[in-house]
């Protein structure tokens, strides 16, 4: 088999600005660990507008790739890798699984080194560590299979390992973006008797409606609090989820829930910003947590989750808004930004 020498790709060149699109060239060989997927499909993710946006301060890898869910399949594999090989179907995912963690790859353009991390989506063949692959069947959908590698897993891992929902407990989900409407779906399934999305948009509240949400707020439109307030008249929900990184959303949510409710921080409040609390209730059972990716083990939550929506029947297309060519990426990236897609865009090679 003839290897692809360069592939095309979208390189954050500088902060702030729009992606390039480019033809790249791949590394002349696969060290340990690594393997050449060739991409089908990528999402993406708000973590790369915060990458974009330099949230958390100055990019010192500059220039370098972008994406951490996609799926593809496998083109070759480097020394010691165990668990994929050519031909596999994969998942490609940031949280790290089992196998090698290899040596990020670099690629270079013209004279200019490109920088990589253990996976990059934004481009259509891609180096990735071994243990950024989860292999699944081969007659998977790979178009909604790329939603496993963050939206999917870190939403039900949320839900799953985080929250300790228990049946009949309310939830409170603020933002309902691609991870938040999967948070929302998980709360249906685990048997949340209230589950309240808000968010600045109709049609993601909409969205968020088909995933499970019994009660809709838009907070450009009405207070969210006042609202909030008159729905838990006795006391406030069990459970609130903030995946904005607002630090007054945060710290408004905290006080809201019921005296032994569970905050959840999904967002991530920009580089500086803090938040205050009142911690006596902490003393008393109220809790407040982050969480890393929902906390999920790829290799094991990924076939897991795959097997619940093929048991229960449930259509993963209505999370996907907008699919389009890596030439589009600039185009779906603001349209994620300005909330003309309600759920995740995705990239098709």
């Amino acid at each position: 088999m003839n290897l692809p020498k360069t592939t095309k790709a979208a390189v954050l060149v500088a902060q702030k600005q729009a992606l390039e699109i480019v033809e790249i060239q791949l590394p002349n060989q696969l060290e340990i660990g690594q393997v050449l997927v060739e991409l089908a499909y990528s999402g993406i993710c708000g973590s790369q507008l915060g990458e974009i946006d330099g949230v958390k301060g100055p990019d010192a890898w500059l220039p370098h790739l972008l994406g951490h869910e996609g799926s593809g399949k496998v083109l070759a594999i480097g020394p010691g890798v165990r668990y994929v090989a050519p031909g596999d179907a994969v998942v490609l995912h940031w949280k790290p699984s089992q196998g090698i963690e290899a040596a990020p790859a670099k690629y270079h353009w013209g004279n200019q080194v490109v920088n990589a991390g253990w996976v990059t989506t934004f481009n259509h063949h891609a180096v990735i560590s071994e243990n950024r692959l989860t292999k699944i069947d081969a007659s998977a959908d790979l178009k909604t299979a790329a939603l496993y590698g963050c939206a999917i897993t870190t939403g039900f891992g949320v839900i799953d390992n985080r929250t300790k929902l228990r049946l009949g407990e309310t939830v409170v989900v603020f933002g309902s973006g691609g991870i938040g409407l999967n948070i929302v779906q998980a709360a249906h399934l685990a048997g949340a008797s209230q589950i309240i999305a808000i968010d600045r948009f109709d049609h993601r509240l909409e969205l968020s409606k088909a995933c499970g949400a019994t009660v809709v707020i838009n907070s450009t439109m009405q207070n969210p609090w006042e609202k909030l307030q008159a729905i838990f008249t006795k006391q406030g929900p069990d459970v609130f989820i903030d995946n904005t990184g607002n630090p007054e959303i945060i710290a408004k949510g905290y006080e809201l829930l019921s005296p032994k409710g569970r905050v959840i921080l999904v967002g991530v409040p920009a580089k500086g910003q803090k938040t205050s609390l009142y911690t006596l209730p902490l003393h008393f059972g109220k809790t407040i947590i982050g969480t890393h990716g929902g906390e999920t083990l790829p290799q094991a939550d990924i076939p897991r989750y795959m097997n619940l929506f093929h048991a229960r029947h449930i259509d993963l297309n209505i999370l996907i808004s907008e699919i389009q060519g890596l030439d589009q990426i600039n185009l779906m990236i603001s349209n994620m930004r300005d909330g003309t897609s309600a759920g995740r865009c995705l990239i098709q090679f």
